[in-house]
């Protein structure tokens, strides 16, 4: 799996890398915005609303700048021979999208089936983070959880589910809010083994079938 940031490598071609606006660029930005939106930057309120909105970004977007394969690469095996499903559910995530930068906000269940080693359940959770802090869509961002995992702890099966709700639904253009997206992705065992899915599924609450 490529775990590069395709937008931030040399193109082979003409040579030539994507650089990094400064913060004053940044900040810059902002104000145009600002006044295309049909306020004045200038004005007391506004006044500091672009360095907010960068240091803002920072954390918003820090993924980026974050390993997720290096945050699975201390393990532990001293598990007593446990071989059954690690399940760590309900973990909340905060994410962008890319076609409106609108928030998504919604909750993840991540499960996978030990070899000989298991890793912290925090590194789980910063593996999800580590995705969802970067503009996305929400199929891509299951995709790459489960497939990281796999990768990294050679387990003999995940499964990845992603529930949230998209704001560029919620918040215009349709303005349904309350509606949750789901997504799943089912890899090993869990893809072939219908029992241990059903037994995924039943223990995070099906959210493919239950109503709110």
């Amino acid at each position: 799996m490529n775990l590069h940031d395709p937008a931030m490598e040399t193109d082979n071609d003409d040579k030539t890398a994507l650089t990094r606006p400064s913060r004053k660029d940044a900040e810059e930005a902002v104000r145009t915005l600002l006044r295309w939106a049909g306020d004045d930057p200038g004005r007391e309120g506004l006044r500091d609303t672009p360095a907010r909105v960068t240091r803002a970004y920072e954390d918003w977007f820090r993924g980026y700048g974050e390993d997720p394969a290096a945050m699975l690469e201390r393990t532990f095996e001293e598990v007593e021979g446990y071989d059954e499903m690690v399940l760590l559910r309900g973990i909340r995530f905060e994410s962008y999208c890319e076609h409106h930068m609108a928030p998504i906000i919604g909750r993840a269940h991540v499960a996978y089936m030990p070899t000989d080693r298991v890793v912290g359940i925090s590194k789980l959770a910063r593996v999800v983070d580590a995705f969802a802090k970067r503009l996305q869509v929400q199929e891509k961002l299951n995709a790459q959880i489960a497939n990281t995992l796999c990768d990294v702890l050679k387990p003999r099966g995940v499964a990845v589910v992603l529930e949230a709700e998209h704001h560029c639904m919620s918040t215009r253009g349709v303005h349904k809010p309350g509606v949750s997206m789901v997504t799943s992705t089912m890899l090993g065992e869990f893809k072939t083994d219908r029992e241990l899915r059903r037994e995924f599924l039943a223990a995070i609450g099906n959210p493919s079938t239950r109503g709110d």
